[in-house]
């Protein structure tokens, strides 16, 4: 049930995304959803990857370089999926800036939602 309370709320942050900065368009909620998901596996399997092989530019860029990969996590989301898109590199930057503002503050709640709720 967590998974599918976190899944919704993400997608929402995605429309909440797509609202505040003109950068992001998604067409529906249901785009939405399946951007969220898509997302997350490539966050899951494609990012860990990237980070290991960038590990030394990562270094040296005092972790600075992590934005730029969630960027690129982010663009080729977007470039796989036809009701969700970013208009560059930068769009997808700052969209990816605000959906993890946006994830952690939803962590944060789900979390408290659901260890209230095994008290």
């Amino acid at each position: 049930m967590k998974l599918i309370v976190r899944w919704l709320l993400l997608a929402a942050a995605l429309l909440l995304v797509a609202h505040l900065y003109t950068g992001v368009t998604v067409a529906s909620f249901g785009s939405a959803l399946i951007a969220a998901f898509v997302l997350g596996l490539f966050n899951t399997l494609v990012r860990p990857l990237l980070v290991l092989l960038t590990l030394p530019v990562t270094i040296l860029t005092l972790g600075l370089f992590l934005f730029v990969i969630n960027a690129l996590m982010f663009w080729a989301a977007a470039s796989v999926l036809d009701g969700f898109g970013v208009t560059g590199f930068v769009a997808a930057l700052v969209g990816s800036l605000l959906y993890s503002v946006c994830g952690l503050v939803i962590d944060a709640a789900v979390e408290r939602l659901f260890s209230r709720s095994n008290d």
